[in-house]
Formats: structure tokens, sequence, C-alpha cells
């Protein structure tokens, strides 16, 4: 199944009265479901589509309009009447400002157009070279019999890939620890901050409160570091994304402001970072637990490579590889709930949405319904065979979203994990160790509470 998929438009409601979703029963006093959504969110979420398609909870004062059916969710990114906003989005302002993840309508649309063409398809074999150059330099990194910190080093890469691809800032690799304990920090507060709508009590000086707002004043004063270096180099420098930034006008033609270029770029690290790491560590993991997936990884990339590392050129011949990547981002995606914000009353599948309503919807509950996926909580890459893959339902499978909000770093992204997995998996055997947890740390993003793995060479 193709994750670029056209959107059919939302069938109409036909005659007759709208309803009114349904409520979710239980909740707790004054936070509602809130409540749930810190206990257990990702089991809350699973069970929604038990009481419904589309129905609503109560997040403390206000109600939320929780939408759970694939092909709903579809017709939710097609209408222009629900935007990006929301809980999540409100929340994420704080750390992404303004940019193209974040904003709506011209400005949005200008946005996408100026970074757009980073990302064609053209661009992806250049930047395949230093996927390929830190892919190596990760595998080569590690001890024979040692451990690894699998999470903190897929952060450290792709924070590289993406800093030397779309931003030739070879520095920030001496600052990746850096932003990943900051980024670690931020999500978790920002996690709590979006269900949990009490901004008053964020501001009170406890200690969590103030871890979360000395990393995230760190994560921009990094940001701030990365424009001024390029600055100071002048003209001539990398023709890249950011000499794009810096060279950018608004529709007035006057250059856009330093703070736009500033949370381009945040958005840039959190989404080239952020999300390819965590897809890495879980894929990493998953491997451990499928040891015949493994061997069928390594058996396909030894066929095909002959003993080298594997290059961009080499992925069109390896399809277990994709398959892994792919299966691994539908049982464990990293970016797991979504919120978008109606600007009318207007109808869903049937339903009255009233204007100015929040809406919730959970990649994660979708990827791993029952209703959809045979054997949904097994690892089987399998299923992205084509002959199978046809028997998923539209909108099931969306890790990079679907229309005009679609991911335009997708097949950078895509890339960049089958490069980085089909280079360490060939190299190395990872077994975890006893201090592995590899239950589910849950913030904005969902990472392996903590990934040791003992790494032998092959």
């Amino acid at each position: 199944m193709s994750v670029e998929s056209a959107i059919p438009a939302p069938a109409a409601s036909g005659p007759g009265p709208l309803r009114t979703p349904p409520l979710v029963a239980g909740g707790a006093p004054l936070l509602g479901h809130a409540w749930n959504l810190v206990r257990d969110p990702l089991g809350f979420l699973a069970d929604l589509r038990d009481h419904g398609d589309l129905v609503r909870i109560r997040l403390g004062p206000k109600t939320a309009y929780a939408v759970c059916d694939p092909e709903l969710v579809g017709a939710l990114l097609k209408n222009p009447e629900y935007i990006v906003g929301g809980p999540l989005w409100d929340t994420l302002e704080v750390l992404l400002g303004k940019g193209v993840a974040t904003s709506n309508g011209k400005l949005h649309r200008r946005q996408r157009r100026m970074m757009q063409p980073a990302f064609r398809p053209e661009r992806i074999a250049d930047y395949a070279k230093v996927m390929e150059e830190e892919a190596r330099a990760t595998a080569a990194r590690w001890q024979p019999g040692g451990t690894v910190d699998v999470s903190a080093e897929m952060f450290r890469t792709a924070v590289r890939v993406v800093s030397r691809s779309l931003l030739e800032v070879d520095s920030i690799g001496e600052k990746a620890d850096r932003i990943s304990e900051s980024l670690h920090t931020v999500f978790e507060g920002l996690y709590r901050r979006m269900v949990l709508s009490v901004g008053p009590l964020y501001r009170v000086p406890t200690p969590a409160n103030r871890r979360f707002e000395r990393a995230l004043a760190d994560l921009h004063a990094l940001v701030d570091e990365i424009v001024a270096e390029r600055r100071a180099a002048g003209p001539g420098g990398p023709d890249d994304l950011l000499a794009e930034l810096l060279r950018a006008t608004d529709e007035s033609g006057a250059p856009i402001t330093d703070q736009e270029i500033h949370d381009h770029v945040v958005s840039l690290v959190v989404a080239g970072a952020e999300n390819v790491a965590s897809t890495l560590a879980w894929a990493f993991h998953l491997l451990t637990e499928y040891p015949e997936q493994e061997r069928r990884l390594v058996e396909e990339v030894n066929s095909v490579a002959q003993g080298r590392a594997i290059t961009f050129a080499d992925l069109g011949g390896l399809p277990h590889l994709r398959n892994v990547v792919t299966e691994a981002m539908r049982i464990r995606p990293a970016a797991w709930i979504f919120t978008r914000r109606s600007v009318a009353e207007t109808e869903l599948g049937g339903y009255r949405i009233p204007a100015d309503a929040d809406i919730v919807y959970s990649v994660y509950a979708m990827q791993r319904d029952p209703r959809s996926f045979e054997r949904h909580l097994e690892f089987d890459p399998d299923r992205w065979n084509p002959e199978r893959a046809s028997d998923v339902p539209e909108f099931a499978m969306m890790p990079f979203s679907v229309g005009n909000r679609k991911c335009p770093g997708d097949h950078f992204s895509l890339a960049e994990l089958a490069l980085i997995l089909g280079t360490v998996i060939p190299k190395w055997r990872l077994t975890p160790v006893a201090e592995t947890d590899t239950g589910t740390k849950i913030g904005i993003t969902l990472h392996p509470k903590r990934l040791v793995l003992r790494a032998d060479p092959r």
C-alpha cells in the first residue's frame, strides 16, 4: 500500500439530522479523560473504536472529538474546514513556533513551497551520501562485546544526518547529546501540557517546570547558534536548505524574519532527528525479538552488497529491508497522536462537529487495529508484500500523514532509515542486557524506556 494514496472526497451524510457523537464513559472528576491519557494513553486510545467510529471525550473542562475510523480520518485530513490546531499543535507551538508544521492557510502554503525543492527526489541521492557516511561511522564506533545505548546512538546519528544534509553544520554533531537530553525533557513536558490544560500550574517554579524551561531555552539557544554560524560564514557557502531560508522572502518581497528562519530550523531538527531516531530504536528492538526477520534481512543485504556497506543505489533491490522499515513504522510509530481544529460547524461521517472543536486521532491506534491488520500485534514485514498490502484499508497506515499536510521529508526519512538499519544490522548482532527496559516512554513521541544492547560482530 502506498502512503501517498489519493484521498477521496468525504461521502455526503445523506438526508436527516446530524447525530451527536457518543460520549465515552468514565474519566476522573475535573480531569475527565485527560486522566486516562496520563495513566494509560496507548491503551485508552486503542480501545476508543469499541465505543464508535467518532466519539466525544473530556479533556478537563473541554470536550474533544476522537476520530477512530481510518476512512473518517482520511476525510478529516481532506476537509479544509479542519486546520492544524488543537491541544497538540497549541502545545507544540511553544517549541516549533510558526514554522511549516504549525502554520495554516497562505503562510503554510508559502512555507511549504519554499521548503519543497530541498526534498525533491533528485536531491535525495545527494543527501544519501551523507546518510551512508554517518551509518558507516555509527557501525564503526561500537566495540565488540560492548553495550550500546541504542536510542542515544540513533539520535546522535539522525542529528548529524539532518544537519549535514539540510543545514551543512558539521559542528552540530558535537552538540547531539545536548540536543537529545533537552528534546526528551521538552517532549515529556509538552505531553503533560497537551492533555492537562492547566496553564497557570505550569508557571509555578516546580523542579519539573524549571527543567522544562531550561531545556526549552537550551534548544532555542542552540538553533540561534546554528543560524548565527551560517550568517557569519557569509555568501559562497553550501547551497542547502538553510541557505534557501536565509535568501527567502515573504509575500511583499522582504526577507523572511529571523524568527521564521529560527522556527523552520527547529522544525527540521525536531522532525529529522526525533522521529527517525525513535523509529530506528524500535526497529533494532523488534529485530532482537524476531530473529528470523533479522536473519532474512542480513542475508538479503549480504547477497546484494557482497561484504561492502550498502548504498542508496542498492535500496531498490532490498525489498525485505524496506518491508522491515515499513512494519516498524506501523507497529511502533514515533509520532502517535495528532489533533485538528474545526474552523466552522461541519459534519464528519454523519456527525455534527461544532465550530472551534478540538479533534483527536491516533495513528498508533489505527495502525494496530485488528479490524485493519491481521495478527495486528505481530511484527510481520511480509504484510507489505504487494499481494498482501492491497488488503490493508486505505488510511489505516499513514506514517507520514496524507493530503496537503503530508510530510515533505518522507522520501528523505525512508532512505535514512533503510541505509542506517541496512548498514548496522549486517555488521553487528545485538542482544538485550540486564538493564534493558523496552517499555514505552511516552511523550509527544514514543521511545523505548532504556534500549541497551550488547554488540557482537557477525
